[in-house]
């Protein structure tokens, strides 16, 4: 059996000290084949570039998942050549820099971007199943991480997989849902992982900030949210490595409640 951990988006400096935190007990507690984490808004609240990426393998984490913000930081479009544990998603056209998907540790990872109140992108259901039927020549396990809004395109993508991968994980909107679930063919299933965050925030982001900008429907600036406590979310998923079936999923939904540095 293989027991893969998967954190919930990272927001900021705040998401990123809390997870250094919380890594080493959860290794404790669930001794983690594979720790895979969505990094895209781990630097400054939107994108990534190469130094966060580095801090967050150095905490642990083995393989980082991408978004929407993926190019937010314009420095990544060079630097994700030197990032080797980072998947993009896989569904840009043809052309982006940067992995469309990883196998680490004998375990197949990809990411998708789904299209529903998003950018155009190629369609995630035929790039998935396209990558997906590659990997199956070459590993048992295979992890998607599905970064989207809608939570209908997120469970269609799921019946669409069922059996066909381990896991469809759904990211992106930041707040956890509660529908985890084994799918009848074996694959893992939750609409939502959720983030690691400030609790009194809006999804992440300074609240007072989003509650003027909805008030006033004037632009501001979006600052992440500093505030401890933070909230983290993650899901640990149980996989048979012999066929590649999952036989359990569980959420985490921790409250820390102090940053332990000061």
């Amino acid at each position: 059996m293989k027991t893969i951990l998967f954190i919930g988006d990272i927001v900021g400096k705040t998401g990123r000290i809390s997870t250094r935190q919380i890594i080493p007990d959860l290794k404790k507690e669930f001794s983690p084949d594979l720790i895979i984490a969505n990094g895209e808004n781990s630097a400054g609240g939107a994108g990534i570039n190469e130094k966060k990426y580095r801090e967050l393998i150095e905490l642990g984490i083995d393989v980082i998942t991408l978004g929407n913000h993926v190019w937010h930081n314009k420095e990544f479009i060079k630097e994700i050549s030197h990032c080797n544990r980072v998947v993009r998603p896989a569904n840009f056209p043809p052309g982006a820099p940067g992995l469309d998907r990883i196998v680490y540790k004998d375990i197949g990872v990809i990411n998708l971007l789904g299209r529903v109140f998003m950018k155009e992108m190629d369609c995630p259901f035929r790039s998935a199943g396209k990558i997906a039927s590659e990997l199956r020549n070459e590993v048992n396990i295979i992890i998607i991480d599905i970064h989207a809004e809608a939570t209908s395109e997120k469970y269609a993508l799921g019946w669409y997989l069922d059996g066909k991968v381990s896991a469809v994980l759904g990211t992106h909107t930041h707040v956890q849902t509660a529908d985890e679930r084994i799918l009848p063919n074996g694959t893992a299933y939750i609409t939502d992982i959720g983030m690691v965050g400030s609790l009194n925030s809006v999804i992440g982001v300074e609240k007072d900030t989003i509650v003027e900008r909805f008030l006033t429907l004037m632009p501001k600036n979006f600052e992440v949210a500093k505030e401890w406590p933070v909230v983290f979310n993650a899901v640990v998923i149980a996989v048979d490595e012999n066929t590649g079936k999952a036989v359990d999923i569980k959420r985490i939904n921790r409250i820390i409640e102090s940053n332990a540095n000061g």
